[in-house]
């Protein structure tokens, strides 16, 4: 099983049980620089988490002081500012440092490969078959337009793709997270310019965490 991130508190029973940690600390990566590697290089994987997620997050520390979502945490930010024009900044760095701490599980050096047999029946059930989930996970991760993530996620019984444009997450959907791929370009560009299909399929390949999936599978 993996070692989830616990937050203080959660705001809904769909959310995922892995969860990044209170703002505003950097979540450590589960695995060295490295890991990731070829798909991923340690350079990109650096500047993704050192510089963009911190970023995320040291820019959150400074919108909420003295408000109320000062001590919140990220999940009950992105609740409490979600749609709300007035907190969109807010809301953006939140969801974004939310999101990146969920993407770093979804993915495991060594990843690919066979699915947990419970996770394997929900999506035959949800897709008609595992291939078919792929492909569809796959196909949305390349299509998105611009910057964003692609998503698989548990709808009651069923599980779904989905795609969020910049910050969006499913949190706010009331659906549970079960694996994100993010799809800004600072994920991939420095090791595959604009050829995000590479990329997308390296993840799917070799490094898609379907034990992190099954981890966070609801009843």
């Amino acid at each position: 099983m993996a070692t989830p991130l616990h937050s203080a508190s959660t705001t809904d029973s769909t959310e995922a049980k892995v969860l990044a940690p209170l703002p505003y600390e950097l979540p450590p990566l589960p695995y060295a620089e490295t890991a990731l590697e070829p798909v991923i290089s340690a350079r990109t994987v650096g500047l993704h988490h050192g510089t963009h997620q911190r970023g995320y997050l040291d820019k959150l520390a400074k919108l909420v002081v003295g408000t109320r979502f000062a001590n919140m945490s990220l999940e009950g930010i992105i609740h409490a500012t979600s749609g709300v024009a007035a907190h969109a900044a807010i809301f953006n760095n939140a969801a974004q440092a939310w999101n990146h701490a969920f993407y770093w599980r979804s993915l495991a050096p060594n990843g690919g490969g066979r699915l947990p047999a419970p996770l394997a029946a929900r999506a035959e059930a949800s897709f008609g078959t595992i291939e078919a989930m792929i492909a569809k996970l796959s196909a949305a991760a390349v299509g998105e337009f611009g910057s964003g993530w692609a998503w698989l996620v548990q709808d009651g019984a069923n599980l779904h793709v989905m795609t969020t444009a910049n910050a969006g997450t499913p949190l706010t959907e009331r659906l549970r997270p079960l694996l994100a791929i993010d799809v800004w370009e600072h994920a991939y560009y420095l090791d595959v310019e604009s050829r995000r299909a590479d990329y997308v399929k390296g993840v799917m390949d070799r490094l898609i965490n379907w034990q992190f999936a099954y981890d966070n599978l609801g009843a």
